[in-house]
């Protein structure tokens, strides 16, 4: 056998295993950057509105905590998105009264757990306001995805009559509050 064809051999192998690694290392590197995110985490979110105060408190219900400094809220009332979305956690932000509560303030502890009630106040530079019968809705999200969506209308103002009385109260969700205003007539 002529010393040429064995010097061949050698190199068409050589040839064929890095071709091999190549297209081997392209499939791991394509799968892995093709994987699945993980999911983003779950919760159970209640949402109230005060039209008085433009007052939004959410509750978390249940399910996995969500830390407030990895989420974002998306708040809309009446169909319109605020002007101003709220960047939680904060203290004092434009679009939004100083000194929200829970986890939504910049000094609490950021783990929203189940139980625990955040909420925050929309100021007058902020469109729109919460009106009495205003659908408002709270969109969570985290990791990219949506963790939950809460909405509640605001009720509307009712008048209760009597022969002695006119109470006026204002009702929201599942907010249970003051009585607004109560005269007694004579």
């Amino acid at each position: 056998m002529p010393a040429r064809s064995r010097a061949v051999s050698p190199v068409v192998g050589i040839v064929l295993l890095i071709v091999c690694t190549l297209v081997l290392g392209g499939v791991v590197a394509l799968s892995a950057a093709t994987a699945p995110a993980a999911p983003p985490p779950s919760a159970r979110v209640a949402v109230a509105a005060d039209a008085g105060d433009d007052r939004i408190a959410l509750t978390h219900r249940g399910g996995d905590t969500l830390d407030v400094r990895d989420i974002s809220l998306e708040v809309t009332v009446a169909g319109e998105p605020l002007d101003r979305q709220p960047p939680v956690p904060f203290f004092s932000t434009s679009g939004f009264r100083p000194g929200p509560t829970g986890p939504f303030n910049r000094a609490a502890d950021p783990e929203w757990r189940a139980g625990e009630t955040a909420s925050l106040r929309i100021a007058a530079t902020n469109d729109p306001a919460i009106d009495p019968g205003d659908r408002v809705r709270v969109v969570v999200y985290a990791d990219g995805g949506r963790v939950v969506t809460a909405t509640t209308t605001t009720g509307e103002k009712r008048r209760y009559s009597g022969t002695r009385a006119t109470v006026v109260m204002a009702t929201s969700g599942s907010y249970v509050g003051p009585i607004s205003r109560c005269s007694i007539s004579s």
